[in-house]
């Protein structure tokens, strides 16, 4: 007994016709029949009744069925779980992250990949947070860590590592005191905002937006570390996450009221991942819950 021959038993079992399945397994009518007509001989019994037009399952058949797809599946199973095999064994992963990026899991990730999958050659790049959800949407990355608003292309799938508000960052020693601030405030102070595209600037321009129209920023600096620097320099107001503002005691952190939004850094990989890619994101979950 072949699993070709029980491939053209269901293929004639779901079709009700040699022709059909013939035309659905890619081989020929007389050579169908014929394997057909040996698998009967094997087994002893007449798998289908030719009597009709249509063909149909015998007795014996009906029985055989559900044992010859079950065998098919498991087949279909092995060779899936080969496939894995070798996509850990040879291969590639390419992942993205933030400029700059100190997230420690992250890199304990990468250790623990490497170490368990030695064979895989992995790349890591450097790019802004809209480059990074460019390359991970259209596949020219496995993985990135990058920082985004609400609005994610829907074929990425995230991992969420910090979610927070967006606030507005004075100098702690200046002349703000005040709790909160409002856009219609912000747009009269010259602000520095990270490029557009990184993820707590499209919360900042998308909350803008709505409430007034767009805000052009007097300086754009390439990372938050930046922003606090000419924030302390005085050239203006910072637009920054609470978690980062909170880290530096030079600057206050001041929640935005008419900004809603939340900004997100987290993994982002496609909805059907390489097998390097899933595994490398199976890594990475485990190494942020233990950070938590």
């Amino acid at each position: 007994m072949e699993l070709r021959q029980l491939e053209y038993f269901a293929a004639i079992a779901a079709e009700g016709s040699f022709t059909a399945a013939a035309a659905r397994v890619h081989t020929t009518q007389p050579n169908i029949s014929a394997q057909i007509r040996s698998l009967e001989r094997e087994l002893g019994a007449d798998l289908f009744d030719r009597s009709g037009r249509a063909v149909r399952l015998t007795d014996a058949g009906r029985a055989a069925l559900p044992a010859a797809r079950g065998a098919l599946a498991a087949a279909a199973d092995v060779a899936g779980a080969v496939a894995d095999v070798a996509g850990l064994v040879r291969g590639s992963l390419s992942i993205g992250m933030v400029e700059g990026c100190t997230i420690a899991p992250l890199f304990a990730a990468l250790g623990t990949f490497r170490s368990t999958h030695p064979q895989i050659e992995v790349s890591l790049r450097e790019y802004p947070s809209a480059e990074l959800i460019a390359s991970a949407d259209d596949g020219r990355l496995d993985v990135a860590l990058a920082g985004y608003g609400d609005d994610l292309p829907s074929g990425l799938e995230s991992l969420t590592i910090i979610a927070e508000r967006v606030v507005a960052a004075f100098p702690r020693n200046g002349r703000s005191r005040s709790r909160t601030a409002d856009l219609a405030g912000l747009r009269d102070r010259s602000l520095i905002c990270l490029p557009r595209g990184a993820g707590i600037r499209r919360v900042f321009d998308a909350a803008a937006s709505t409430h007034g129209g767009p805000i052009r920023p007097a300086v754009e600096a390439s990372s938050p570390d930046a922003i606090i620097e000419l924030v302390c320099s005085g050239m203006g107001v910072g637009i920054l996450s609470e978690s980062i503002a909170r880290a530096d005691d030079r600057v206050v952190g001041v929640p935005i009221r008419d900004v809603e939004g939340t900004a997100h850094l987290g993994l982002l990989w496609r909805s059907k991942p390489s097998v390097a890619a899933a595994r490398f994101v199976e890594i990475a979950r485990d190494a942020f819950e233990k950070d938590t």
